[in-house]
């Protein structure tokens, strides 16, 4: 059985289709939780976005995730039911597109599927997670147009191309960029992935940049910063 134990929690991925990894547990650690009451994780996987957003958001916040997969909502439902937070998260299994609740959410996070032009992996299951046949970026951004409070916050991770396409999207829905951090896992690589924080306001956009290493496998000081909540230290080499 595949564990991935965290400071406060665990997290068993041996049945869900996308394993515990880097983009997730970066954009738990990295998207604002401030006065959000409500959340919304898109895509919940083994549920480790869930647990992080139950771990840092306020006592009395509430965490919704949806889930397409059968297996990987099965999974994230019992990785909660084993945690700290079982009465603050639920799980529903059904797609985005049919997920009707009665409230709008304070704070939508989202690690989707994305390399839309890129050749599909061979395994089925994996396809359908990491590429746009279940969820295409232009229904990811319909979900979050009709779920986002007039005054809510989406969070999001996508390669490079993907966001400037998303970004440009986000624009004709009046959904704007505000926050901007490019991330490279190593100073003298490219960009490879955009972390992305979104709202109907207009506002200023702040734009920074995160690297993962260093030198060989040692961690920059600006991403333990980042994760020291979460990871162990045992486990260093064990996300990447």
């Amino acid at each position: 059985m595949g564990i991935f134990r965290f400071k406060k929690f665990s997290v068993c991925d041996d049945r869900a289709t996308m394993k515990v990894g880097t983009d997730a547990v970066l954009l738990g650690a990295w998207s604002d939780v401030d006065r959000a009451k409500t959340i919304l994780d898109i895509g919940s996987g083994s549920g480790v976005i869930s647990l992080m957003m139950a771990q840092r958001s306020d006592p009395d916040s509430r965490i919704d995730a949806v889930e397409l997969s059968a297996d990987d909502a099965k999974q994230s439902s019992e990785n909660i039911l084993n945690s700290p937070w079982l009465l603050k998260i639920s799980i529903t299994h059904t797609s985005i597109q049919n997920f009707l609740p009665e409230t709008k959410y304070d704070l939508i996070i989202c690690n989707p599927p994305y390399f839309t032009n890129s050749l599909l992996p061979p395994v089925e299951t994996r396809s359908k997670v990491r590429h746009d046949i279940t969820l295409t970026l232009d229904e990811l951004l319909a979900a979050t147009v009709r779920l986002l409070s007039p005054t809510g916050k989406f969070c999001l991770i996508l390669p490079v191309t993907e966001s400037e396409l998303f970004i440009e999207k986000a624009k004709s829905k009046k959904l704007f960029l505000h926050h901007l951090t490019r991330f490279y896992s190593r100073a003298d690589k490219p960009q490879e992935r955009s972390l992305m924080e979104m709202a109907f306001v207009s506002a200023q956009l702040r734009e920074d940049s995160l690297v993962l290493h260093q030198s060989k496998d040692q961690w920059t000081d600006e991403y333990k910063a980042l994760t020291k909540e979460f990871y162990l230290d045992r486990q260093k080499n064990k996300a990447v």
